[in-house]
């Protein structure tokens, strides 16, 4: 006698109640096995039938024929009952509405939540879940795959590739305004006095406003000496009339000689008092760009209206592309500086989290805190996936999986009640002989 058909090694009923979910197919050899556990524990069955049957028609019940007799009934009954007891786990014996029979398809949503419920807490509890974060070394593990050369060119470029693939496949146009609104806002909401009064100070302190007034300087005497014989013609045309030539010329040559030997003084002399005066004046900028509300106010009207040139408005439309173009040019190239910065980056972050154990108690703590976090508000939510699935299941497929997964251990136990049962049987055959 088996128990029952057999589970195809197909999926689920073609006939499923709406809303259930379909299982995955199985492997045949997890089927073919438990096909030959059934014929094993069906053949001592009836083995221990025919024995029985060989002793009512050809012994008489005394003597050695009553123990092989007392054995193979003791046999049945045991091997009968555990077949009553596996079959009814999964099916009615014999097809009849047996009380306390088919009990895992009347019971399958129970089963379900009773499993969610013991996962909920046993599993998911803040205790169980810190103690395995910790037990996982993720920090250390993480680390030590970071750290590898190999591994962290790996990471840059499939993050490499997903930047590629995230930038084309965005909407420009829809981008391209975003960036352009984006930065317009926030170059208006700048306070660029303030900057501006930091950025004279470092020029001022670096010494760079002098050496700029030198090269300014030089370029103007350079002028001077290109254009000497336009100045003399502009003088003699705003001379009067009766100034002889000679007296011009004269005048001019000596103003000329006087401003080119003041600019080589200044050039040559760094503490020069026309570049004293420029020092306090740039000083006094900075300090009126810090305090002043008049200068202020003239600064962020210049801003304003610098941001509203059409060529700026221009060069922000077109920030996007600059930015778009430069970074997948950047991702794109394996020896870009972008990319070697993210390699190394990553080896150096894997460093510290493998041999920094601060950091590793740290980001050990980090995850306790989020794995107790989850285990709170999400514990019921997570579990309910347990519960809800297994009611979507179809019942009758989900016996018969469950048939496959457990069935050829549970054949044993039909195999052990006949032999157990034979030898009870028989152990009490032999004291009522004796007693």
């Amino acid at each position: 006698m088996t128990s029952g058909p057999t589970p195809r090694a197909v999926g689920p009923t073609a006939e499923a109640p709406p809303g259930t979910v379909r299982m995955p197919e199985v492997k045949q050899e997890r089927v073919d096995a438990l096909r030959r556990m059934k014929r094993l524990a069906v053949g001592l069955l009836l083995f221990a039938a025919a024995v029985y049957v060989l002793c009512r028609v050809v012994g008489d019940g005394e003597g050695a024929w009553g123990y092989v007799q007392a054995t193979a009934e003791a046999s049945m009954v045991g091997g009968l009952a555990d077949w009553f007891a596996v079959t009814a786990l999964f099916r009615h014996p014999l097809r009849l509405p047996i009380p306390h029979t088919a009990i895992i398809p009347n019971k399958k949503d129970q089963i379900g939540e009773g499993l969610a419920t013991f996962v909920r807490e046993y599993f998911l509890t803040t205790e169980v879940l810190g103690e395995r974060v910790v037990a996982a070394r993720v920090p250390e593990r993480v680390g030590e795959w970071l750290a590898d050369p190999v591994h962290a060119q790996r990471l840059s470029e499939e993050l490499s590739s997903a930047i590629s693939g995230m930038a084309n496949v965005m909407r420009d146009e829809q981008i391209r305004t975003s960036v352009a609104a984006f930065a317009d806002k926030r170059l208006r909401q700048l306070d660029i006095a303030p900057l501006l009064a930091r950025l004279v100070d470092a020029v001022c302190d670096a010494g760079q406003h002098q050496a700029a007034l030198s090269t300014f300087l030089r370029g103007a005497r350079k002028f001077l000496d290109s254009n000497r014989s336009e100045f003399r013609q502009r003088v003699a045309m705003e001379s009067p009339e009766w100034v002889p030539d000679w007296l011009d010329e004269r005048v001019f040559n000596k103003g000329f000689s006087l401003l080119q030997s003041f600019l080589t003084d200044v050039i040559d002399d760094d503490t020069h008092g026309l570049r004293k005066g420029f020092d306090t004046q740039l000083r006094e900028l900075a300090e009126q760009l810090r305090t002043d509300p008049t200068r202020i106010a003239k600064v962020e009207a210049a801003r304003d209206q610098l941001l509203d040139h059409p060529r700026i408005h221009e060069y922000l439309n077109d920030l996007w592309d600059s930015m778009k173009t430069l970074l997948l040019n950047e991702t794109g190239d394996p020896d870009s500086d972008l990319r070697r910065s993210a390699e190394s980056l990553t080896v150096r972050a894997g460093e510290v989290l493998r041999d920094d154990p601060q950091v590793r108690d740290r980001v050990n703590d980090a995850l306790r805190r989020l794995s107790g976090h989850v285990a709170t508000h999400y514990a019921d939510d997570l579990t309910d996936v347990i519960s809800s699935t297994i009611a979507r299941w179809d019942t009758e497929e989900t016996s018969r999986r469950l048939e496959l997964q457990v069935g050829r251990d549970l054949q044993f136990i039909r195999i052990n009640g006949t032999v157990v049962g034979a030898l009870a049987g028989l152990a009490i055959y032999t004291l009522t002989q004796l007693f």
